[in-house]
């Protein structure tokens, strides 16, 4: 019996997604897990898996749709099994129509500029519009020639205003003025829910790290050079034991019920092309720092070529953004909704340390918990915080 797939939900805050390129053809064979399309929301590009095996029978969207949630877009089936035709106009049109009609006339508008035989991709040419950059102007890297993502995000990292022709451009230091992409779009959407709908506290914690450190370099000298684990990657499998330990954090607020979440899956902030998105990685607490570390480094891949699964961004209930690649000492972090809490984490530092009246060299790391104020309070995420230090400062916990 054939079967519809519908335009997944991918986050609570989801409303559509924009089709960008369809994998599988009518006609062709598919089986249950295959990529059959890839889909662009505002967090990122996202290939869409088949939930069914059969032959395609009917794609109902174009490439290029902006397509509701939960609308139609496809059919599978058997191979040469009648289904009523489904056509586009029945497809549910987006709540915000006016939006909608305006992004189609943008990209009529523009494509009137550049030239209609300038070969790009859906994505190369959606970025291009956000960022008024004329494609005729451009040469492609991709196969023939053809203008790809990478094109236009090195273009738009230019000091240069790229959309000018060559021989308008000139030497002299101008304005640059670019539009916001929809994923910087979607995070201050977020941000600013965040930061104006939910009361946030603070409580920062200095952690000592020799053990760790040590511990870390001991592991790594047995593992081979791809499987290496990071210090985010004990700091994430200490979050989410001492989570088991403070249920009231891994949680969200519904009404007036807190939730407390059955699984532990721990949100792990990664920078992407225009901004940031989070990958999950799911039952943190029940995984090894191997399977952790392979888990974040196959997701954060996958999230900066624009290529995640809907999996890999949705079902965090508690996040982390570590900045200590960047030299950070400390920082706070906001909150991602609908969750409780947020782990901000700096830079691990070697500084002077008083210990036992001595002055000494020792490794010190600073993390700051924000926290919902709705749901907990300064005392239940200072415990957190100390919980967090036995298994920072006593790594051998995380391995038993």
């Amino acid at each position: 019996m054939a079967e519809t797939i519908n335009m997944p939900k991918l986050g609570f805050d989801m409303a559509e997604g924009l089709l960008v390129r369809w994998v599988k053809q009518v006609g062709e064979n598919i089986n249950k897990g295959d990529v059959l399309a890839e889909i662009e929301t505002d967090k990122a590009t996202v290939e869409v898996e088949s939930s069914a095996s059969g032959v395609v029978l009917q794609l109902i969207v174009d490439q290029g749709s902006i397509v509701p949630v939960n609308a139609p877009i496809a059919v599978i089936g058997a191979a040469g099994e009648k289904v009523a035709s489904i056509s586009v106009s029945s497809v549910p049109v987006s709540s915000d129509k006016s939006q909608v009609t305006s992004e189609k006339l943008q990209v009529t508008s523009y494509e009137a500029q550049s030239s209609s035989n300038v070969k790009a991709s859906p994505l190369a040419k959606k970025i291009a519009r956000e960022n008024k950059v004329d494609l005729s102007h451009i040469q492609g890297t991709g196969p023939g020639g053809r203008i790809v993502r990478r094109d236009i995000e090195k273009l738009v990292a230019s000091p240069l205003v790229a959309s000018q022709p060559a021989n308008q451009q000139t030497s002299q230091l101008v304005d640059k003025l670019t539009s916001t992409t929809k994923l910087r779009q979607a995070i201050g959407r977020r941000l600013v829910e965040s930061k104006t709908a939910i009361p946030h506290f603070y409580v920062t914690h200095e952690y000592k790290m020799d053990a760790l450190l040590d511990m870390r370099k001991q592991v790594n000298a047995f593992l081979a050079d791809n499987e290496k684990v990071s210090v985010n990657d004990f700091i994430l499998k200490g979050v989410a034991l001492s989570l088991r330990q403070f249920p009231n954090l891994n949680a969200t607020l519904k009404g007036n019920e807190v939730i407390q979440f059955g699984n532990v899956n721990v949100g792990v902030a990664v920078t992407v092309p225009g901004g940031l998105m989070t990958v999950v990685v799911k039952d943190t607490d029940q995984k090894t720092l191997r399977q952790i570390s392979g888990e974040v480094k196959a997701m954060a891949g996958r999230a900066r070529e624009g290529k995640v699964k809907p999996e890999d961004v949705d079902g965090s209930t508690f996040s982390t953004s570590n900045l200590g690649m960047y030299d950070v000492e400390n920082f706070t972090a906001i909150i991602n909704p609908p969750e409780a809490a947020i782990l901000a984490i700096g830079s691990a530092r070697e500084i002077p340390v008083v210990e036992n009246g001595a002055v000494k060299i020792g490794w010190r790391m600073k993390a700051t918990i924000s926290v919902d104020h709705r749901i907990s309070d300064g005392a239940e995420a200072a415990q957190f915080m100390q919980a967090l230090a036995e298994f920072l400062e006593n790594p051998v916990r995380m391995l038993v």
